[in-house]
């Protein structure tokens, strides 16, 4: 309590000034709000480490679902001799091996061939349709969000050898296949990596993973409190193909915010994000949360604390019925609304702090904002003793233990086997939250938190 408050009580103690009788009504001078003005305070970054992994059968999925029926038309007879048509009739098999995609094409193809000479007309034609399998390796590699391969044919193999019937008698024309086939041993690979490249495109599955994730969800009820996530950069390495799976590492720059009141609006916006390519990324994560109380929302917590408290010395009390803030000149204004011995609304000013040990938010320099008419009310100078001012000292802090608390349990079935669309899944673990600072901004507190934790999303089994 500050030398001209202690003067003045001691002026109205000597003078003996003191009404006893029933209630009185408190005429104190409400101090305005600087202004309206909307929370505006500093983001913290956060980078969210996400290893993606891929199965291989994942992969072959969406390679069979993308390549069906006739894969390769050649049309044209007098180039080469031949007309071929290739369909795919079962589904490709993709396996591993040496850091490669090994895959199993099954064919059937049907060939137009002419033989003989030109010479008087002495040539023909045989139409002749084959089953066999083509053999493909792929280095795998990945850019620009996609899957990439490069493939050759390593392999033709027949159910039956090639044929044609000449003058009676079965002639094997392996000999005239193959090297057919081999003139389009690239085209054919190509197909294969292109089909590839566009089943494997996983830049739009991440996105819907990131605006799923940045919907603002309600963290906890009671309190009114939302979680918001705002992507802005998002990294990636390179792909490594291992025990038949494709793994990358992404990294998440965002700011990450908890507000509380009404539902926010969604910051997703995929044209403003960023996309780099990286060397590395670390495994863990460090996430800093803004919590935002906006005062009206707050002082909806803090009525709730006064509820069934009585303050006063003697047969002197009162009890608050609600709690009102608001900033002014640096400060948190706290308006309490009480009945009892007197009536009306007295004002006191603080600054809000944080008690690291006791995980308390409480107010420092808080004393009686007095208005230039005189001290509150001539009937009502013993709130200004130090008791009663203690006292409400006393419910105006509160622990957030169990808000900290409250904001991992809200967070923990996102990071266990969640899954924000079919096929995708989000793991991971979370540390304790830490607090780390506290802003008071013209429009509400802002708390920061931070934590640490690891994530990992899972593809398989995506349509």
């Amino acid at each position: 309590m500050n030398i001209k408050i202690k003067i003045l009580l001691y002026s109205i103690i000597s003078l003996g000034i003191f009404s006893c009788g029933s209630s009185k009504k408190i005429e104190a001078l409400k101090p305005e709000p600087s202004n309206n003005a909307p929370i505006v305070y500093s983001n913290k970054t956060s980078l969210i480490a996400m290893p993606m992994e891929v199965s291989l059968k994942e992969v072959e999925y969406h390679l069979n679902k993308n390549v069906k029926g006739l894969i390769y038309a050649d049309t044209i007879l007098n180039d080469d001799k031949t007309e071929m048509k290739i369909w795919k009739t079962s589904d490709i098999k993709l396996v591993e091996k040496n850091g490669e995609i090994v895959s199993v094409i099954p064919l059937k193809i049907w060939a137009k061939i002419k033989y003989g000479t030109e010479f008087m007309g002495l040539n023909d034609t045989r139409e002749l349709n084959l089953n066999g399998t083509i053999t493909l390796s792929s280095k795998a590699n990945f850019a620009n969000w996609k899957l990439n391969t490069t493939s050759k044919i390593d392999n033709f193999e027949w159910n039956e050898s090639p044929s044609i019937l000449v003058a009676g008698k079965n002639v094997p024309i392996t000999y005239i296949i193959n090297p057919t086939l081999s003139i389009f041993k690239g085209k054919i690979a190509k197909m294969i990596d292109e089909a590839i490249n566009k089943s494997c495109d996983f830049k739009t599955q991440v996105f819907q993973v990131l605006e799923t994730l940045s919907t603002p969800f309600m963290a906890n009820e009671t309190y009114e409190t939302w979680f918001k996530l705002v992507p802005n950069e998002i990294y990636s390495t390179n792909a490594v193909l291992s025990n038949s799976k494709i793994t990358m590492n992404l990294g998440l720059k965002c700011q990450m915010q908890t507000l509380i009141g009404q539902k926010p609006k969604s910051g997703f916006d995929k044209t403003k994000i960023v996309s780099k390519a990286v060397a590395k990324i670390p495994s863990d994560f460090n996430a800093s949360v803004a919590a935002v109380s906006t005062y009206e929302s707050a002082s909806r917590i803090m009525t709730k604390n006064f509820a069934g408290q009585e303050f006063g010395s003697g047969k002197r009390k009162i009890t608050v019925q609600k709690v009102t803030l608001w900033y002014k000149d640096g400060k948190m204004i706290i308006a309490l609304e009480m009945l009892g011995s007197v009536n009306g609304t007295i004002y006191l000013a603080g600054i809000p702090k944080y008690n690291a040990e006791t995980k308390e938010i409480y107010f420092e320099e808080m004393d009686y904002v007095l208005n230039t008419k005189g001290i509150l009310t001539r009937t009502a100078n013993w709130l200004l003793q130090g008791v009663i001012l203690n006292k409400i000292k006393e419910s105006c802090k509160y622990s957030i233990q169990p808000n900290l608390e409250e904001g991992k349990k809200s967070m923990l079935p996102y990071l266990t086997n969640y899954s924000p669309m079919k096929g995708v899944f989000v793991n991971g673990k979370l540390n304790d939250f830490v607090f780390e600072k506290m802003e008071l901004t013209e429009s509400g507190i802002v708390a920061f938190i931070t934590s640490t934790g690891s994530m990992k999303i899972t593809i398989d089994g995506m349509e």
